[in-house]
């Protein structure tokens, strides 16, 4: 993944619609999918999977915050 330099809050919304279109584009059609199948297995799999890159995405700005030590 590219790394960002977020200054302002414009970069930083710039970076979260970045980040929310790759996370929707990478995710959110398996669980489309799973959704219009009925099969709640998938379904719970995919929605996990969606979960844990939001949660990723989260991470990884909340990380850059942190200074290096």
């Amino acid at each position: 993944m590219e790394t960002t330099t977020i200054e302002s809050r414009s970069d930083f919304a710039q970076w979260a619609i970045e980040r929310a279109r790759a996370i929707v584009a990478d995710q959110a059609g398996d669980l489309a999918v799973a959704a219009r199948a009925g099969n709640e297995e998938e379904i719970a799999r995919t929605a996990n999977a969606l979960g844990q890159a939001i949660t990723g995405a989260l991470i990884e700005v909340f990380d850059g915050l942190i200074p290096d030590e």
